[in-house]
């Protein structure tokens, strides 16, 4: 194909992608009520903990747009979601020409791999998120009162899930890198330590201090998933030695 016919064919993938997303938008905005509903169950929990005449805690929409801005972001958010597989379809139609049969093999593997790892990330921080900010409430101090601003609580459980659930498919790109001849498994596994540490610092960083279980968790999953990745290159690796020592590629092989 020509450059111009390239141009032709993403400005059409493009077009499809982006109908698919508005369509996924206007049936998300449909349902933000439960949604709404769901995400603030936390502040609901804290303000029924407390049960006093005043409430200790409220979702509070500080602007005339407020309300329709939250619902259009949990809209874009959810119809992103929702619109994956026409986006997604897209995206892989345009380059799958110009991959080998081997790239596409080994492609069709990691997104297979890293798409239901990154929705266990996601379930596994919308069960850790109330506890996240029930833990941060206990800090008010007596006679305070937790306005949540609707605008910035989104914000945090959007950017908690979207964090959590990137973190999860970390081992995958781990096992590009080995596949692509980047890292062998054993220079992985000989980091486990690194790796160890940086779970804890991230999983301390996303919860709260005090909420020991929560970052134990979340530490113990990320280092799980972790050792697997390094037990999976070390068998890719000596897969890749026993068949380039068949085919003779090995310095001294017959």
């Amino acid at each position: 194909m020509t450059l111009a016919a390239h141009l032709v064919e993403l400005r059409k993938r493009l077009i499809i992608a982006v109908a698919g997303l508005a369509v996924g938008m206007v049936v998300a905005f449909l349902v933000t009520d439960p949604i709404i509903w769901f995400i603030t169950e936390p502040i609901r929990i804290l303000d029924e903990q407390r049960a006093t005449e005043t409430p200790f805690a409220q979702l509070v929409f500080s602007a005339v747009s407020s309300g329709f801005d939250l619902r259009m972001r949990i809209a874009l958010a959810i119809g992103f979601l929702l619109s994956a597989p026409i986006w997604l379809w897209q995206v892989w139609a345009f380059i799958m020409p110009g991959l080998t049969r081997k790239e596409i093999r080994y492609t069709l593997s990691f997104v297979g791999a890293a798409i239901p790892l990154f929705f266990a990330g996601c379930y596994v921080a919308v069960l850790v998120a109330p506890h996240v900010i029930e833990i941060m409430s206990t800090f008010v101090p007596e006679g305070g009162v937790n306005y949540f601003d609707a605008k910035q609580y989104y914000d945090f459980i959007f950017k908690f899930v979207l964090v959590v659930g990137i973190s999860f498919v970390l081992p995958v790109f781990l096992v590009a890198l080995n596949v692509a001849g980047v890292m062998t498994g054993r220079a992985i596994l000989r980091g486990w330590r690194v790796a160890i540490l940086i779970a804890c610092l991230f999983a301390a960083i996303t919860t709260p201090a005090a909420d020991i279980f929560s970052m134990l968790l979340l530490a113990g999953i990320l280092v799980v998933l972790y050792f697997a990745a390094a037990g999976l290159s070390i068998l890719f690796d000596r897969r890749r030695h026993k068949r380039e020592a068949a085919e003779g590629l090995l310095p001294g092989a017959v």
